[in-house]
């Protein structure tokens, strides 16, 4: 009867370590840096998202009250400034609101979250304009309260997503993503047939933007990446060292 635990001869004869042992699990390559600690757990998401929040509620605050500092595209800032102007916010409301909750929607099940949609847009946008609609100014008025009001926004956001993901994908036998895949994957599905319109706008700006944009596409096709993106690195580029007049 032989020993289990008996070593096989490696190469050249020397035994093998630990050969009758279990395989070892982990290791540098392997082991995740802080993984078990509380920044990488799942309680930890609500706490990033109230920082985000925080930052991108008291950036417009510094558009309400000093016409700058807003986290947004010129766009959709103007529907909140059409607002601070006439009265009227129905319409930065009704599309920063639709824009939070469907990404509050879509977050939990994809795992991902879109901060521009979400955060930059919804808490930005659409939440700051509902408070004006509703007469309550103070959030908007005073840095000190802007800070805490855009962390308990986030923060709800983020429990609100971890709570919606708990009882979705995350539940037992829980394996679908409840069609919300579709709403992210439709942006990118058409996004990458905007590379050529990309193109012809920067070679109508001018000549050397426009061979720019051609060559980042180029890249981007070799290295099978969107050509949309390269286009625009590309322009962008092109446009620092030939840069555009004004006129």
């Amino acid at each position: 009867m032989t020993d289990s635990s008996t070593t096989v001869p490696a190469a050249g004869g020397i035994p093998e370590q630990g050969a009758g042992a279990a395989p070892a699990t982990g290791g540098f390559l392997t082991k995740v840096p802080g993984e078990g600690s509380f920044w990488l757990s799942e309680w930890a998401f609500p706490v990033f998202v109230a920082c985000l929040a925080a930052g991108i509620f008291t950036g417009t605050h510094l558009y309400f009250v000093y016409d700058t500092g807003v986290f947004n595209e010129v766009a959709v800032a103007s529907m909140l400034k059409a607002g601070m102007e006439g009265g009227s916010y129905g319409a930065a409301a009704a599309f920063g609101a639709g824009f939070l909750f469907a990404r509050i929607i879509e977050g939990p099940m994809v795992g991902i979250l879109d901060i521009g949609g979400s955060l930059q847009t919804g808490v930005g946008i659409g939440i700051p304009a509902m408070l004006l609609a509703a007469g309550f100014t103070a959030p908007l008025q005073h840095f000190w309260l802007a800070i805490p009001v855009g962390a308990l926004l986030g923060a709800l956001i983020g429990i609100a997503i971890l709570v919606i993901r708990r009882a979705t994908v995350n539940s037992t036998g829980g394996t679908s993503t409840f069609g919300a895949d579709v709403m992210m994957g439709a942006g990118n599905s058409a996004g990458r047939y905007l590379g050529p319109l990309v193109i012809i706008s920067a070679a109508t700006a001018s000549l050397p933007v426009g061979l720019g944009s051609t060559i980042g596409a180029a890249l981007f096709y070799a290295w099978k990446k969107p050509l949309t993106g390269g286009a625009i690195i590309g322009a962008m580029v092109a446009g620092f060292f030939f840069p555009i007049p004004g006129k």
